[in-house]
């Protein structure tokens, strides 16, 4: 697989090394928590700065009043996003680069119009001479000037949509030079008004455009909000696909668009939070002070970490990664050192919200690593599922049961407690395992794998559909039909490769790629039922009336499962086929008909009465407040109430 590295040396070494994994996990978990702070803290600076404008021209107008105006922009960006940008994304480009083009030109015009000679600027004498003059003083500004380049990376915060080559281009031949003569044209207007430096970028605007480029600046700061909101989302949607944040809500705000999401919860809370930095310190300078600790924070642990990529990932020789190191660390630690000094002005902000944020995403992962390793550790033998014969000790009904697991072998700690707690259970039985690989994307022939679990009279099979952690999870309403396809299409596979006599015999955990663009089974149809010919009646016939009255009353309330289309198998009769392949294909459509039930354990994690008190903690209140509060595994995988069966378990770890 492409990109994989799953398998990789720094995977291999870190298992070795479990204090050192534990220590490089919150490092990364901290910097990714500075990055969804950096989605609070951007909208607060660039909304509350763009409309601060307005004391320019409206000298009588309070901060106050300022702030009051920035916060209701704020709650209409906030609440638009559920509607998607895909109606005004094309107005975001030429915003941006109508917004880049207007300030170096005012750039341009307040180097010519005010200081000529700003020029020589550029020369790196003037920077040596500027720190021998202020020393400590200078070292200290250098807080300020990082906010100079930050700001500019939110244009592209999510850099998944672009291409290296368009950012390479974009950053060189527009946005840098734009800056550049832009910061030059402040500089060449502060030479000569030195008492606006609060407010030099608007003083410095010629007055019969300031109008014009107020509202652009207006919309260039919300574009700026949008992207890193966006990108926000996408992160977190990121680290929950790796089992680093609580189950949440996902939504896909475009059919055509790849990748645009919006996290209800999320945006929410990002609002209150971004609203709080605003009202809380209505000022500028703190916010910006708040706003360069998070993004410097975010470069120097990006770049240590990169180093590592360098070494274990590509596989590269130690001394490029310290060169890229010392190249690109030694610039980044000393704008850091010089931003630690902001932190009693403002910059505690980013650490606190990263720190709980932090907390809150390692004790999720700890709680769900724990209940994985349980279920490892306590898979049920297949000695034990033999002796219990074909029937599993129990009454076998028609039907589907889908048991949804994280294990991608063995049987999970739960299954015995499905067969002591239910008196029945469904003819053919399909483990379920919906897993998130560490690599970016999973092709789509590749993302389903069918295997069996013991002789073919049990009729149990395993299913593993993998995602990548930028892989769109779509509400697919046609997953029953594919999962039926994809085991036809393995039974035959096996049959066919399978010699004679040893047809019976199928190891545990052999497993086969199912090509969802190649489904086709021979022998076997599938086409849209007719209501009117009563097919919807065969399919429900092994359900009581008042199951299939309460099925009806549940598919009248809920559009999203009635639009669903109705489809039945059949089984023709093919030239050859082996009569125990028929005989298995024939018990799998029937299993169909008679309907598809979801079930799932309902478990409770507890730290045993041996564990310390910091784990008991994490365990039995921070993780089961996480979990009691977050969105059930039903809901995330868009499972039907009415098909849906829970059995509840306590897990000691």
């Amino acid at each position: 697989m492409p990109g994989n590295v799953i398998n990789s040396p720094l995977k291999r070494f870190l298992e070795k090394h479990k204090r050192l994994r534990t220590c490089l996990l919150l490092v990364v978990l901290f910097a990714a928590s500075m990055v969804i702070g950096d989605g609070i803290l951007t909208p607060a600076i660039s909304v509350l700065s763009s409309i601060s404008g307005l004391q320019v021209r409206a000298e009588k107008l309070s901060n106050a009043e300022v702030v009051i105006i920035a916060c209701i922009v704020l709650v209409g960006l906030f609440a638009l996003q559920h509607r998607g940008t895909q109606r005004v994304a094309f107005l975001f480009a030429p915003i941006v680069i109508i917004w880049l083009l207007c300030i170096g030109v005012i750039g341009l015009y307040n180097i010519i119009h005010w200081n000529p000679t700003i020029y020589r600027a550029l020369s790196p004498y003037y920077i040596i001479k500027f720190f021998r003059r202020t020393e400590k003083d200078g070292w200290l500004s250098l807080g300020g000037v990082l906010l100079c380049i930050t700001g500019t990376e939110a244009m592209f915060a999510d850099l998944g949509h672009f291409t290296d080559s368009s950012i390479k281009v974009a950053f060189v031949s527009v946005i840098y030079p734009c800056l550049v003569l832009q910061y030059m044209g402040q500089a060449a207007f502060l030479s000569k008004n030195f008492s606006v430096v609060p407010i030099s970028f608007y003083k410095s605007i010629p007055e019969p455009v300031f109008w014009p480029v107020f509202v652009l600046a207006t919309l260039a700061a919300i574009v700026a909000s949008q992207a890193i909101i966006s990108g926000t989302f996408s992160i977190i949607k990121q680290c929950h696909a790796l089992g680093c944040f609580p189950r949440i809500k996902i939504v896909h705000t475009s059919r055509w668009i790849y990748g645009q999401i919006y996290i209800p919860e999320i945006n929410w809370i990002l609002m209150v939070l971004c609203l709080a930095v605003t009202i809380g310190f209505h000022d500028t300078t703190l916010i910006g002070n708040a706003y360069g600790i998070a993004c410097v924070i975010v470069m120097f642990v990006t770049t240590w970490l990169m180093a590592l990529v360098i070494i274990f990932v590509w596989q590269k020789h130690v001394l490029l990664a310290l060169l890229f190191l010392i190249s690109f660390g030694s610039i980044e630690a000393v704008y850091f050192s010089s931003s630690v000094m902001k932190v009693p002005q403002g910059g505690w902000a980013p650490l606190v919200l990263s720190f709980v944020i932090m907390v809150i995403m390692y004790v999720w992962h700890y709680g769900t690593r724990r209940k994985y390793q349980f279920d490892l550790q306590n898979k049920v033998s297949m000695k034990w599922i033999l002796t219990l014969g074909p029937s599993l000790g129990i009454v076998r009904v028609p039907g589907i049961g889908l048991i949804y697991t994280e294990l991608v072998t063995g049987v999970p700690a739960i299954f015995s407690h499905f067969i002591t707690n239910l008196p029945a259970f469904h003819q053919v039985l399909v483990f379920v395992c919906m897993k998130s690989v560490q690599v970016p994307y999973v092709p789509m022939d590749e993302r389903c794998l069918i295997g069996r679990i013991g002789p073919r009279a049990y009729r149990m099979y395993r299913c593993i559909v993998r995602y990548g952690y930028k892989d769109v999870r779509k509400d697919d309403d046609n997953f029953e039909n594919q999962l039926v396809m994809s085991i036809a299409k393995f039974i035959q596979m096996e049959a066919e490769e399978t010699s004679s006599g040893s047809y019976d015999i199928s190891p545990e955990g052999r497993m086969a790629v199912i090509q969802t663009s190649e489904m086709s089974v021979s022998g076997l149809i599938m086409k849209e039922a007719d209501e009117n010919t009563g097919d919807s009646t065969i399919v429900r016939s092994s359900k009581s009336e008042t199951l299939r009255s309460l099925q009806s009353l549940y598919e009248q309330e809920s559009p999203s499962v009635s639009q669903r289309m109705q489809v039945r198998f059949e089984l023709l009769e093919a030239e050859y086929m082996d009569p125990q392949v028929r005989e298995e294909l024939m018990a799998l459509v029937e299993a169909k008909r008679a309907g598809v039930a979801y079930i799932m354990g309902h478990s409770y994690i507890k730290a045993r009465r041996s564990s310390s008190f910091l784990k008991k903690f994490v365990i039995n209140v921070a993780y089961s407040f996480l979990r009691k509060n977050c969105r059930g595994p039903a809901v995330a995988l868009n499972i039907p109430h009415i098909s849906l069966i829970e059995v509840g378990m306590i897990y000691y770890v």
